[in-house]
């Protein structure tokens, strides 16, 4: 049986993460990313949901993920995946974008699944650099000549990626933004929204692709990122961050990460080492 390996790093000159995963086949649950996500499929086949479409993603096809779009895939042909992608936080985009048009805009991807030669091997190229631990310019260079493809061809403002929310849905963001790390009920979203159960459940699930738990579950992830890349413990993390025990945390974690909380904090750990 093949084995599975995941390798993830931080690369401290460009300011975002590389992925790479071997002989998966976790399925990953309907969920969003609060960050970019540009990423390409070297072996397998999955059934990819994106925003309400289907996609049938192989070998060669490259993913485009903005922050928010709601996703989901498991693997349909009995095999493994590999697949390596770059996690890029709106702050990263934000100057990547400000270097290249001159404007301070967040690009947003007019397409979800591509195909694209001279893409993929900018791509393949950057991702194996930045895995190397490379400390040449043409790793920068390499980034900013991907961006610069991406926006000639599939970029579009970014806030027309978003659909639009009704104000009540809108209310109900903030407040879950807000207060993730307390002990939220449905009723009291419905209290905030002035919706019923049944109205909130359908609204927000049509306008997000998520319903109203799972969107809490994916805000607290995303926060609990960020803790663990300061250093904070998974215990703490958990606690900060609204889940009611460890193991109920290191689940969801792991279901929508693809690794565990204490790995995920040992990358930041050894790149700190690593650079002190």
């Amino acid at each position: 049986m093949q084995k599975e390996v995941r390798t993830v790093c931080y690369d401290d000159d460009l300011h975002l993460e590389a992925y790479r995963f071997e002989g998966t086949n976790q399925p990953f649950p309907n969920h969003f990313h609060d960050y970019y996500v540009i990423g390409f499929i070297e072996t397998g086949t999955r059934c990819l949901s994106c925003k309400n479409r289907e996609y049938t993603i192989r070998r060669g096809n490259i993913l485009l993920f903005n922050p928010n779009d709601n996703h989901s895939c498991v693997q349909c042909d009995g095999g493994r995946l590999d697949y390596r992608g770059l996690n890029i936080s709106k702050e990263t985009m934000l100057y990547l974008v400000e270097e290249i048009t001159g404007q301070r805009m967040l690009l947003g991807f007019s397409e979800n699944v591509i195909e694209d030669d001279e893409l993929q091997c900018y791509l393949h190229s950057l991702h194996q650099m930045i895995m190397d631990d490379s400390k040449e310019f043409e790793k920068e260079e390499m980034l900013l000549l991907l961006i610069s493809l991406l926006i000639e061809q599939y970029g579009q403002p970014f806030s027309a990626g978003i659909p639009e929310c009704s104000k009540e849905i809108e209310e109900t963001l903030v407040f879950m933004s807000e207060h993730f790390a307390e002990h939220i009920t449905l009723e009291e979203l419905c209290k905030r929204s002035g919706l019923s159960k049944s109205t909130l459940l359908r609204a927000f699930t049509k306008s997000k692709g998520l319903t109203p738990y799972r969107y809490l579950q994916n805000v607290r992830i995303n926060k609990a990122k960020e803790l663990l890349e300061q250093g904070v413990s998974p215990v703490d993390a958990a606690i900060q961050t609204g889940f009611s025990d460890q193991s109920h945390f290191s689940s969801f974690f792991h279901m929508f990460i693809g690794l565990s909380p204490a790995a995920y904090r040992r990358i930041f750990k050894e790149g700190s080492r690593n650079h002190g």
